[in-house]
C-alpha cells in the first residue's frame, strides 16, 4: 500500500498502514480485497462477501475487528433462526413488574452474519432497519446502535439447496460485494508451510480504535470530488437505467454509496482528491449486486459492459 499522504496526523497514517498489513498479513494475497473491505469500513457501509467456503471470509471480518478494536459477534444463520435471536428480546421481570430489553448479538461493533441466505425472509429483514438506520424496534421501543456498526455478511453462491435468495432491498443495504477467489500459487504455499490461521488472529492487536476510525471517515468525507466527475458518476447511474435487459438500474442511494465509497478508497490511496479509476475500480463491487435483469445476464457483466460503455468526461 502507498502512503496515505492526505492524513496530516502522521500518527493516525502510520497506524492506518499498520492496520492494513497487518490484515494484509492474514488473509495473504489479497491486497484489493482488503483495500475493498478497509473501504467499506471507513465508507460507513456494510460489506457482502460471496464465495466458496474455505478462502478467508470469516478470517477477513476477524482480522478487520481485532485491527480496529471493534466489539466481535458472529451469528450462523440457519433456517430456525428467529428475528429475535439477533436483535434481542423483552423479558418480563417479576421483581419490577417491567419487561426489560435483553440486547442481541446485533448490539455489536462488527456482526459476522455467517452464511446470510441460509435464514429466512423474515429473519433476513430484522437486519434492514439496524443496517440503514443503526437502530432497531422491539414493542414499539427504539434501541440505538453502537457506533460504528458494520455487518459483514457471507454467503455460498453455489450452494443452493436449503437457501433463501437475498431480496433486492437487502441487497442494496451492502455498499460493496466483494468475492475472495483461491489464493494464488505463492500465497496458498505460504498458507500450506506458515502459522495456522487461528494463531494468527489470535496474534493481533488493535492498531486504531473506534475514536481514530471515526477520524478516518472524517478525513474520507472533506475528500475532493469535482463537478466533472460527479458528471460521470451521474452518467455511469443514467446508463444503467437504460438497457432493454435491466429491470433495476442504480438508484440515487446506490450513487450517493458510490461517491462515499469513491472518497474513502481515494483517501487510502493516498489522495485527497477523487480519480475517474476510483470510481472504475469500485464500480462492479458496489452495482454488480443492485443491477436486476431480465435475461439472465449476470449483473457483473453488465456493470463491466457499463463501464466499457460510459465515457470519461
Amino acid at each position: 500500500m502507498s502512503a496515505i499522504t492526505p492524513l496530516h496526523d502522521e500518527s493516525l497514517r502510520t497506524r492506518l498502514e499498520a492496520a492494513m498489513a497487518q490484515v494484509n498479513r492474514v488473509l495473504l494475497g489479497k491486497p484489493r480485497q482488503v483495500k475493498l473491505a478497509f473501504t467499506c469500513l471507513i465508507a460507513g457501509g456494510h460489506l457482502l462477501l460471496e464465495d466458496v467456503p474455505g478462502v478467508g471470509k470469516t478470517t477477513l471480518a476477524h482480522a478487520l475487528a481485532a485491527s480496529f478494536a471493534l466489539d466481535f459477534q458472529r451469528v450462523q444463520f440457519t433456517s430456525d433462526l428467529l428475528p429475535s435471536d439477533i436483535i434481542g428480546v423483552s423479558v418480563y421481570e417479576r421483581e419490577t413488574g417491567q419487561f426489560r430489553f435483553h440486547p442481541g448479538p446485533i448490539f455489536s461493533g462488527l456482526l459476522l452474519a455467517d452464511e446470510i441466505n441460509r435464514a429466512t425472509p423474515k429473519t433476513q429483514s430484522a437486519l434492514l432497519e439496524s443496517m440503514a438506520e443503526g437502530q432497531v424496534t422491539v414493542d414499539g421501543q427504539t434501541h440505538v446502535l453502537p457506533q460504528p456498526f458494520f455487518v459483514v455478511a457471507t454467503q455460498n453462491p453455489l450452494d443452493l439447496a436449503g437457501t433463501f435468495p437475498l431480496p433486492d432491498s437487502q441487497l442494496d443495504r451492502f455498499m460493496l460485494r466483494v468475492s475472495l477467489d483461491y489464493p494464488d500459487a505463492a500465497a496458498e504455499r505460504a498458507l500450506l508451510t506458515g502459522s495456522d490461521r487461528r494463531d494468527v488472529l489470535a496474534q493481533l492487536s488493535p492498531q486504531l480504535d473506534v475514536a481514530g476510525l471515526a477520524q478516518l471517515a472524517r478525513h474520507a468525507q472533506s475528500v475532493t470530488a469535482s463537478a466533472a466527475l460527479r458528471d460521470y458518476l451521474q452518467a455511469l447511474l443514467a446508463a444503467s437505467r437504460r438497457p432493454a435487459d435491466v429491470r433495476v438500474g442504480l438508484s440515487p442511494r446506490a450513487g450517493l454509496a458510490l461517491l462515499s465509497a469513491a472518497r474513502a478508497w481515494s483517501l487510502l490511496s493516498g489522495r485527497q482528491h477523487v480519480l475517474p479509476e476510483d470510481i472504475q475500480a469500485l464500480f462492479v463491487p458496489l452495482a454488480a449486486h443492485r443491477l436486476v435483469t431480465t435475461r439472465g445476464a449476470s449483473g457483473d457483466s453488465l456493470a463491466r459492459s457499463l463501464l466499457a460503455d460510459v465515457a470519461v468526461g
